[in-house]
């Protein structure tokens, strides 16, 4: 051994231990710091005035209705354009992925006024629309119009990421058994990419719920939650706004929750 080499200092397992503590530590007031205001729910609120303001109901039921059709569509086309932007791949897919993240990324209420001026009554497409009926302006399906462009390139992303972790071989396998590409598609790649589809889904319907930015300028009657909340906010206080607040978790975050628990627990099994 040479005597001008110096030995590694091998760290204490104490010290790793102390370390891990730390960083333990510091995980857990990070987190305490992100749910402090929540505490509110429970402390703010007056339980002996926990009603409904006039309206809550109505924004109750066009919230879980139009969310529930704008998350069907959203699965209907955007599960197939993420699973071809997954496997057919070329020199083009990263130009896709940028156009895709450009309403991601858009602020909002600024993607609001774009769909206005659009789809608006004044516009080329929203005349044409308006001439067959369709009006996308302060009605049902511009309700709809909204959660879905706020709620599509969000689940189309967290869908790729679903397929993306499945292994083409597989696919490739299954066909040379003599399965078609669609039965592969059904028999192979949605059952291992299912968990992630359910969190592209749980994603999906958590922002279509919640949107409020796009859906206050091109559809801010009928209202939904979001909406209901602010108006609650300015004609009545406070007070109104937890009832509703207590509906939108109850109603929305089971589902996320629930992704992540068997997400654990394949990880695990795993």
């Amino acid at each position: 051994m040479d005597s001008t080499t110096t030995p590694r200092r091998v760290p204490r397992a104490g010290q790793g231990r102390w370390g891990a503590m730390a960083l333990g530590f510091l995980s857990l007031l990070i987190i305490a710091g992100l749910l402090a205001p929540f505490s509110e729910m429970f402390l703010a609120m007056n339980w002996q005035r926990l009603h409904f303001a006039p309206g809550d109901v109505h924004a109750i039921r066009v919230s879980l209705s139009y969310s529930a059709i704008s998350l069907s569509i959203c699965i209907l086309l955007g599960t197939p354009l993420a699973w071809w932007m997954t496997r057919r791949q070329s020199r083009w897919t990263p130009v896709l992925d940028g156009l895709l993240l450009v309403p991601l990324l858009t602020p909002p209420l600024a993607l609001g006024i774009l769909l206005a001026t659009f789809f608006g009554p004044y516009a080329a497409v929203g005349t044409l629309l308006s001439r067959w009926g369709l009006v996308l302006v302060n009605t049902a399906p511009a309700f709809v119009v909204a959660q879905v462009y706020a709620a599509m390139p969000y689940y189309i992303l967290s869908a790729r990421a679903a397929f993306g972790a499945v292994p083409k071989e597989l696919e490739e396998i299954s066909r040379t058994l003599g399965k078609t590409p669609w039965q592969s598609f059904w028999l192979v790649t949605m059952p291992l990419a299912r968990l992630g589809l359910a969190g592209a889904v749980a994603l999906a319907w958590v922002r279509a719920m919640g949107e409020f930015g796009v859906v206050l300028i091109v559809a801010y009657f009928p209202m939904g939650i979001p909406v209901q909340l602010y108006q609650n906010l300015q004609d009545i206080g406070l007070d109104a706004v937890y009832p509703l607040l207590w509906v939108f978790f109850l109603v929305a975050i089971p589902l996320p929750l629930w992704v992540g628990l068997r997400s654990r627990r394949q990880s695990r099994v795993l």
